[in-house]
């Protein structure tokens, strides 16, 4: 469609026919050129009134992008061209705002384009629903489902690379507002014979394939699989690789949408344990082997297949073994037990390898179920969507084809009974006169199948719970005995058949004549495949397994729970699920999408019309046809009828001021419509024939092309009335401005004239002016002249007198000034270094500065020295000021001196803090801490030392135990009175305490420190500052201490030590205590 094209009818610009309802004439070449003819101009989608058939185009069209969803979002079905999102709006809005439940029935062969068909329905219906992160999760899973249950239930056929060999039916569940809230699904019949045979071009399931190609080295390894496909008699090699197919990156696919729907990791690795057990059962070979009674049994050549089996499920090898070659039969009280053959034991592994594959699909769906159900227990509003195999006619056709042709007979009676009733509730509701609808009812077919009493599949389950002898043969023998006189079904077994002499018909078989065409069954493997037996030593051997997941597949292998009753056959089951699905169908409104092949080669651009023509037969498309134009083959709601056809008449167009209806009547009245053509329900008008519908069309085409002719001829006349308003408009304005022009440029030419003129003037004013001020100014310049040369005569006449009496000095001055220039620009040039201690200063040039010379030394000394201070931090001042006050105090008086210059105070050498031991030390002292010390004090008694902590704070003196850090004494500071110490190399030092006071009752004390200069320098400083009175500090060898009572002289004496260079003291007397120092 062209981009300004607006489309708003399926009768707009319509390729070949839009719906088929319309085709006249009606045949089946009509039809078939119809399809082609929109297929060859990639129309894929055509309508039979609400069903949509959908043509397979093998290639990717741009027909399904966002702003295509947005085009058929909330828009009439007939609104645009045929379209599956039409449909999915139409079942969704019905589903959101009528509260009516729907399911879209997607039918066709395999190849025709039924899986992407429900992937496009559930991707429209994802796309246009709500959005929220919880919305979009569901509806992820509910996608991720797809690829999951491809690549276990899908295959490569010869028709298709992605051939669905399942039928699968998923119910989507929505609340009030039209949100996604979780989803059901179901699966039919899976092709489970695939699993050990696959027919000549085609593949067995996807999963084994992926698995192969796409899994890790070390996944393979712990599998116990190859990569080569060639090591499996399960898989077939002639077509293991398809074109255009990555299986390695759709195994990723796979695993990440595993993930998504919800499986956890232990269980995806025990799915695909399960698939590798499958794969290894077709490398269990037999060999016959006689038994001394005669009987053939068989044994397995090579035990490390078996080996490695058992290893992936947990299985006990000796229980499987024995499974693979003995059946145990139980009747009653009484076991049997025979042995199997090869051909006996190659149907065993079989049959295992089906069921296990089969169980593990069912598995599958019912886990996924559990993620994707809705969560909630509110009311849910369902969308069904039914993907189901096609109606199948092969060369040759077996029970699997028997059973899903079954299944398409009940899926088309289901569809004339839906559409027929459609159809009648659509007249009563518009009110018109419903007339009997001749069709054929397929009803007799489906009961020649499923009649519980001589239907074709009880008679085959009859067959096989028969005792004696059961073969095909017998089955088809039965056949011909009770439905040799059906009308639909045909064979020769029986010497009494109407086909004896059919050459077509084979004696081994039967022909049924479905509603879509006669199918000829091969009767050969009916009655195996309807039994679908496995062995119960299998089931149980399975039920021992170690593996979780394959135990609980086979729930009937446990011996606690076992059951002699035979279960139920194939047929019965699909039977029963049939009958489910359609009492499913019938509660829900329906929406019909039949897919078509157009070629077998899945190849673009190829219309077969043989084959097409075949696939139309069985659809029995031409019969829906029939059924929706039995009556009116055209309905439309009044409103679009009249706007789409209101210029056929003059009353209605251009506008129409009445109800809709009455416009309708007007118009076809003037029209002159026979009335037996058409019908007035309550809200839409009804055409029979499809003739007067497209009379309708012409008489609106030419009448288009009217009223084209007259909008031509009126727009023709405004666009040459425009431009000739338009060129007198310009006139007028060309006129105006040159007049404009011409008025400035003869302005300009004026005012040119009178500028000159006024430059002329002014230049000759400006030029008398500027010969006045010349002559002015001359006149002054000489007067000032002649002045300044009298005064000047005055000033030297008058300077000559001073210089003569003043010349001497004025020379002397300026020589000394010019010297003090000379010196202080050598000096600036020979200034020493700014470090305080450079003793180095220029030499002095003349005597008479010498004072200057020494002044500016010292200024110079000064300000070096300021400018070194002003670099130093707060605290490196505080330890500045405390060395110097300690040069003060001992300088030239104390032998220690010199040895403590250079060692930093530090004040707090045991970090109190830090240290646990003296934390009830740290919590009894609140104030700052100056100095924390180790110092021995000295035994009044005895002169032997005990080591102290020595603490200094700003009030007070502390004495602790170093052990303990127990306080043993405290000293205010105000009840110090004096320090005493000798003049040797020694750290004695005595703490004088005021007489009469608390803490002088024991006397003064005796210390010994290796610190003494810094301890008697912050004590000095710490007093003045806190009693504004300088401690007085005696530096003596010999001074008098208070012991209790009495006065002790300490005397410090020269004397060779005994212990090195450590001073000792000793009591001689209770007047003495001599100090002997090194």
């Amino acid at each position: 469609m062209a981009k300004m094209e607006v489309k708003t009818s399926l009768l707009d610009n319509m390729i070949g026919v839009g719906d088929m309802v319309l085709l006249e004439p009606l045949n089946e070449e009509t039809f078939i050129n119809n399809l082609k003819k929109r297929f060859d101009h990639n129309e894929i989608y055509t309508y039979i009134g609400s069903v949509v058939i959908s043509v397979n185009p093998y290639r990717s069209l741009p027909i399904y992008s966002p702003e295509k969803v947005e085009d058929y979002r909330n828009r009439n079905f007939y609104e645009l061209s045929p379209h599956i999102f039409a449909l999915s709006d139409e079942a969704y809005r019905s589903l959101r705002d009528q509260d009516k439940d729907q399911c879209i029935l997607i039918t066709g062969e395999s190849g025709a384009g039924k899986t992407e068909a429900s992937k496009l329905v559930m991707s429209y219906v994802a796309a246009v629903c709500g959005k929220g992160a919880e919305v979009n999760q569901v509806k992820e899973q509910l996608l991720q489902s797809n690829p999951v249950l491809e690549a276990f239930g899908n295959a490569k056929t010869v028709r298709n690379d992605n051939s669905s060999r399942f039928g699968k039916y998923m119910d989507i569940e929505f609340d009030f507002k039209g949100d996604p809230l979780g989803g059901v699904i179901s699966n039919y019949l899976l092709e489970k014979s695939r699993v050990v045979k696959q027919p000549r071009g085609e593949r067995n399931f996807h999963v084994f394939y992926q698995l192969l190609s796409g899994a890790s080295e070390e996944l393979l390894n712990k599998l116990k699989l190859e990569r080569d496909f060639s090591r499996y008699n399960y898989l077939s090699l002639d077509s293991a690789k398809v074109n255009g197919v990555d299986d390695a990156a759709n195994f990723r696919t796979v695993r990440n949408a595993m993930q998504i729907v919800g499986f956890m990791d232990h269980e995806a690795e025990s799915v695909l344990e399960v698939v590798a057990a499958v794969l290894k059962l077709g490398n269990i070979e037999f060999k016959p082997e006689s038994r001394v009674n005669g009987l053939d049994e068989s044994k397995i050549k090579d035990k490390n297949e078996l080996k490695e089996i058992c290893e992936l499920t947990g299985i006990d090898q000796s229980v499987l073994e024995r499974a693979f070659s003995f059946r145990t039969v139980e009747a009653k009280q009484e076991k049997v037990s025979t042995t199997l053959n090869v051909a006996q034991a190659y149907y065993a592994r079989d049959a295992l390898a089906k069921n296990l594959y089969s169980r593990l699909f069912s598995w599958l769906v019912n886990r996924i179920n559990e993620s994707i159900k809705a969560q909630t227990k509110v009311r849910k509003k369902v969308m069904g969507v039914l993907d189901i195999y096609g109606f199948e006619i092969f060369e040759d056709n077996s029970f699997e084809q028997f059973i899903i042709n079954y299944c398409n007979e009940k899926l088309q009676q289901i569809f004339i009974e839906l559409t027929l009733k459609e159809e009648q509730e659509e007249y009563i509701r518009e009110d018109i006169e419903w007339t009997h609808i001749d069709y054929f009812n397929n009803a007799i077919i489906c009961d020649l199948i499923e009649n519980n009493t001589n239907g074709i599949l009880a008679m085959l389950d009859e067959e096989c719970l028969r005792p004696g002898t059961v073969t095909d043969e017998t089955f088809l023998e039965k056949l011909n005995q009770v439905c040799a006189t059906h009308q639909h079904f045909e064979s020769r077994m029986s010497k009494c058949s109407r086909f004896l002499n059919d050459t077509s018909l084979p004696h081994s078989c039967f022909r049924i004549q479905h509603y879509a065409g006669k199918v000829l069954y091969q009767v050969e493997g009916f009655v195996d495949k309807n039994n679908d037996l496995l062995y119960r030593d299998l089931s149980q051997a399975m039920w021992k397994a170690g593996h979780t997941l394959i135990k609980s597949l086979f729930p009937e292998g446990n011996p606690a729970k076992i059951n002699l009753k035979r279960p139920p056959t194939a047929g019965s089951q699909f039977k029963a699920s049939v009958a489910t699905l359609m009492k499913n169908l019938q509660t829900k409104n329906p929406n019909y999408i039949r897919c078509i092949k157009p070629n077998d080669k899945k190849a673009a651009h190829i219309f077969n019309e043989a084959l097409v023509c075949h696939q139309i037969r069985y659809l029995g498309l031409l019969e829906n046809v029939r059924v929706r134009r039995a009556g009116y083959a055209f309905r439309q709601a009044y409103e679009p009828c009249l706007e789409r056809y209101k210029m056929l008449c003059k009353q209605t167009w251009p506008h129409w001021k009445g109800p809709a209806r009455a416009g309708v009547e007007v118009l076809f009245n003037e029209l002159e419509i026979p009335v037996e053509e058409y019908s007035f329900g309550r809200s839409k008008i009804f055409i029979r024939n499809p003739r007067t519908l497209f009379k309708l069309e012409d008489l609106r085409k030419q009448r288009l092309e009217d009223l084209a002719t007259l909008i031509q001829k009126i727009y023709r006349g405004w666009k040459c009335r425009t431009h000739f308003l338009l060129m007198r408009k310009s006139q007028i304005v060309i006129a105006a401005w040159y007049r404009r022009y011409a008025q400035q440029k003869r302005y300009q030419q004026i005012k040119s004239s009178a500028l000159v003129i006024q430059s002329y003037i002014r230049g000759w004013k400006a030029r008398k002016i500027l010969r006045e001020l010349k002559h002015q100014k001359r006149c002054e310049e000489a007067a000032t002249t002649i002045a300044a040369y009298w005064h000047g005569t005055q000033v030297r006449r008058e300077y000559r007198k001073f210089f003569r009496a003043n010349a001497g000095k004025k020379i002397y001055e300026f020589t000394i000034q010019r010297i003090m220039q000379k010196y202080f620009l050598e000096m600036k040039n020979k200034m020493p270094s700014l470090s305080p201690i450079d003793k180095n200063w220029p030499s002095r040039p003349y005597l008479f500065l010498d004072s200057t010379h020494k002044e500016l030394k010292r200024i110079f000394h000064l300000w070096r020295c300021k400018k070194y201070r002003d670099q130093f931090t707060d605290q490196q001042k505080l330890i500045y000021e405390e060395k110097l006050e300690a040069s003060e105090l001992f300088k030239d008086k104390k032998a220690l001196y010199p040895s403590s210059v250079g060692q930093p105070f530090q004040g707090a050498y045991l970090e109190i803090n830090k240290n646990p031991k003296y934390k009830k030390l740290q919590d009894a002292i609140e104030e700052k801490i100056i100095i924390a010390e180790v110092v021995n004090k000295i035994n009044r008694a005895n002169g032997k030392s005990t080591s102290r902590i020595f603490l200094l704070t700003n009030n007070n003196l502390l004495l602790a135990d170093q052990k303990s850090g127990q306080i043993k004494s405290e000293v205010p500071l105000v009840d110090v009175t004096k320090v005493s110490m000798s003049s040797q190399n020694d750290g004695f030092f005595a703490i004088h305490l005021k007489e009469g006071s608390e803490a002088a009752s024991k006397g003064d004390f005796l210390f010994s420190s290796d610190h003494l200069i810094e301890m008697a320098t912050k004590l000095y400083r710490t007093t003045l500052s806190q009693t504004k009175q300088k401690l007085n500090i005696e530096i003596s060898d010999e001074f008098l201490v208070q012991f209790r009572q009495d006065k002790v002289c300490v005397k410090f004496i020269q004397g060779n030590q005994k212990n090195g260079s450590v001073p000792t003291c000793k009591r001689k007397n209770n007047r003495l205590l001599e100090v002997a120092v090194p």
